[in-house]
This record gives C-alpha cells, sequence and structure tokens, in this order.
C-alpha cells in the first residue's frame, strides 16, 4: 500500500520528530533481526531525550544496549559489528560528544568498504541530537555538520519534519555503508504531523522544495527550515516570492536540486546555525558558481551562525539565526 493510500485510510498517527524516531527505530527492528541499538541510558532509561523509549521492553537487553561513557568504544564496536552483517544503530547523546569517537568514524567505519576493496560494509547509523536552542551547557549545541560531510565514503543526513525522519531514518539502516543521522533537538517536540504507521523510506540524497517561488532560491536543512518558512511567508507579502528546498541530506549533496532551483530564480540565500567559515554554505554557493553562473543576479547571501564558540543560555538567542534575521538576509539578495 503506498503511503497515500495509508493517509487515505487514516492509517496514520501525528507524531513528534522525536516520536518519529522512535517509531523508526522500532518498525526496522521489527522488519530485521540484525538492527539493533546502543548507547548511553539508552536501554531502560529510553535515552536522555526518550527517543529510544520501550525498546528494551519490547526487544530485550541483546538488542538494546546500554553501554559505558565512551563515544570512541560505541563506534568501534558498532563498526565490528556491522563487518560481520549486523546492522547497529549507535546513539551519541549529543553531537557534541562525538569527538571521542571521531577517528573510529573517518579512520575505519568511512573508509572499510574501499579498504577491504568492497570484502567488507559497514551498514551502521550514528544517531546523535545536535544544534542549539534548548539552553543547555557546553558542549551540547554545536552544528557541526561540515566535519562530516568532508569524508567520503560517509553519508549525512538531516530531517526536519517526522515523516521525513522516520522515512530518513529507514532509508539510512538499510544502506549498505555509514550514515550520520543528525536530529535537530530544537525541533524535537515543537509540532506533530501525521505520519503513516507502516514502514516506508525517503531516499537519501534527494531534497524536498516545501515551498515554490519565483524570486529567490533559500537553501536549509534541520531546525533551521522552519524560521526560513517564516521568513518566507512574511516576505511573500512584500511581494517577495522565495523557493524554499530542505536539503535533507548533506552527503550526497542534491547538486541537481540545488541548481535547478536558482537558475529558475538567478538569486540565492543559504541558511544554516552552523559556523559562517567553513560551514556548508560555501560548498553550496561554489556548486552555484560552477553549474550555474550565467544564471546568477546578485550576489548569494550567508544566514548563519557565527565564528564563536557557541553561546551559553539567553545568547542562543543572538546566535542562531531567526525569522527576522533570515529575512534580512533573503531581502538582500533578492533587492541587489
Amino acid at each position: 500500500m503506498s503511503t497515500t493510500e495509508q493517509q487515505e485510510n487514516g492509517e496514520t498517527q501525528s507524531l513528534t520528530l522525536v516520536q518519529a524516531v522512535r517509531d523508526g527505530l522500532a518498525g526496522e527492528m521489527e522488519r530485521d533481526d540484525d538492527v539493533l541499538v546502543l548507547g548511553e541510558d539508552v536501554g531502560k532509561n529510553g535515552g536522555v531525550f526518550r527517543a529510544t523509549q520501550g525498546l528494551y521492553d519490547e526487544f530485550g537487553a541483546n538488542r538494546v544496549i546500554d553501554t559505558p561513557l565512551a563515544e570512541s568504544g560505541i563506534i568501534g564496536t558498532s563498526i565490528g559489528m556491522a563487518a560481520y552483517g549486523m546492522k547497529p544503530v549507535p546513539e551519541i547523546q549529543f553531537q557534541g560528544f562525538i569527538y571521542p569517537g571521531f577517528d573510529q568514524i573517518v579512520s575505519h567505519a568511512a573508509r572499510l568498504r574501499n579498504r577491504s576493496r568492497g570484502r567488507f560494509t559497514c551498514s551502521m547509523v550514528i544517531r546523535a541530537p545536535y544544534g542549539g536552542g534548548i539552553r543547555a551547557p557546553e558542549h551540547h549545541s554545536e552544528s557541526k555538520e561540515a566535519f562530516f560531510v568532508h569524508e567520503a565514503g560517509l553519508k549525512v543526513v538531516i530531517p526536519s519534519t517526522p515523516y521525513d525522519t522516520k522515512g530518513l531514518l529507514a532509508a539510512a539502516i538499510r544502506d549498505p555503508d555509514p550514515v550520520l543521522f543528525l536530529e535537530p533537538k530544537l525541533i524535537y517536540r515543537a509540532f506533530r504531523e501525521e505520519v503513516p504507521n507502516e514502514s516506508y523510506t525517503v531516499p537519501l540524497g534527494e531534497a524536498a522544495v516545501r515551498r515554490e517561488g519565483s524570486d529567490i532560491s533559500v537553501f536549509t536543512w534541520g531546525a533551521m527550515t522552519r524560521p526560513t518558512m517564516d521568513a518566507a511567508e512574511t516576505l511573500a507579502e512584500e511581494g517577495i516570492d522565495c523557493e524554499v528546498v530542505d536539503l535533507r541530506t548533506l552527503s550526497p549533496l542534491d547538486d541537481e536540486a540545488i541548481v535547478e532551483s536558482f537558475k529558475k530564480t538567478g538569486r540565492a540565500a543559504v541558511v544554516h546555525e552552523a559556523p559562517k567559515t567553513g560551514g556548508l554554505a560555501g560548498e553550496i554557493t561554489a556548486t552555484i558558481q560552477e553549474e550555474a553562473l550565467m544564471y546568477q543576479e546578485a550576489p548569494i547571501t550567508r544566514v548563519t551562525g557565527f565564528d564563536t564558540p557557541f553561546p551559553l543560555y539567553a545568547l542562543e538567542d543572538y546566535y542562531l539565526p531567526e525569522a527576522a534575521r533570515i529575512e534580512g538576509g533573503i531581502r538582500e539578495a533578492a533587492e541587489f
């Protein structure tokens, strides 16, 4: 049965993004006995954000495994499991804690297929809440996806809706290669969406046009999608028609969707909460310059976080792009 048919028949449930994570994990664990979950407090406690709540009771201690506080060990163990045919889904409590496991990810997980000339693959999904906006302490609010996009052999996925979360997570778990699945915790419980009860996949590497427009293309992902949409609706009242493209997968990047949207509008802005220098906005801008320069009518603007350590508490509101700052960046390119 197709997703459309399921929705027409009412076979959906209203889920938040974090509930969609849990639903996606449960569906894949039921579908494939090789899928297992491991990480700090993911078992009886259900994870720090309750993304794995109930899975321990449903699937048991052999498939929902509480680990020591050792990110390198969590990732390294998962690589070994994946090399021998299992499909581990390790959770890192916050992306800012992933650095002890960074060597395992880039030196082993991402290279295993190439190093073994295809003899081994590394089918694993590393889940991590990421990004700011919840008034967390140091190391809890970083947005460093660019670190991992640079690594060949590793896919990087960031959903922005409950529907996409479940489908992208299922696709990531079924993928034969390692996937870093970053979950924007700012919108874990921000809104609900109807999500099919049955398992389904959303293809990796395909962007989604969230709003059709003709004046300017705005590229974003994760938690920044909602304020970008808000900004687009406000600007529409001024006569600026924005096309909002949610990239969803940052590696592989959907270059075709980026270029085709830009060819239609001739102007662009990129919105992300990561620091500006070395952020993905620069890569997206370069792609447009290389593939669609003759369509360009104005400089491309970047609306991003700042090149500073992520600030604490109330200062987050100044660091993170919000609708008014996004509007200003879009307007700058649209009115050039």
